[in-house]
């Protein structure tokens, strides 16, 4: 059964931070593209950031979150982390982890989410 998982959400103070995995199960997330996206009440999903597992791993980031969150990978545990530092009341949302196996153009593998809460 192919599946992500995330994990490490919580509730934390205005310029705290919280890291973020995504497990793979069930596929090799090296042939994969990984991105963190999010989404707020009310609100439309948003972007947060991508790692390009293979060729060196090419990142990109959102303009929300550059310069406080950083994305990473562990190929030993097929996982990938969102470092989130200086965190603000506006990244309280769920955050996603999604793959997609390029050439496809669209995440087709989804998690179940995790709840970040900031608050002052």
């Amino acid at each position: 059964q192919v599946q992500l998982v995330e994990s490490g959400g919580g509730l934390v103070q205005a310029g705290g931070s919280l890291r973020l995995s995504c497990a793979a199960s069930g596929l090799t997330l090296s042939a994969y593209r990984v991105a963190w996206f999010r989404q707020a009440p009310g609100k439309e999903r948003e972007f947060v950031a991508v790692i390009l597992w293979a060729s060196g791993g090419s990142i990109n980031y959102g303009d929300s979150v550059k310069g406080r969150f950083t994305i990473s990978r562990d190929a030993g545990k097929n996982t990938v982390y969102l470092e989130m530092n200086n965190l603000k009341p506006e990244d309280t949302a769920v955050y996603y982890c999604a793959a997609r196996q390029p050439p496809r153009p669209a995440y087709d593998v989804w998690g179940q989410g995790t709840q970040v809460t900031v608050f002052l």
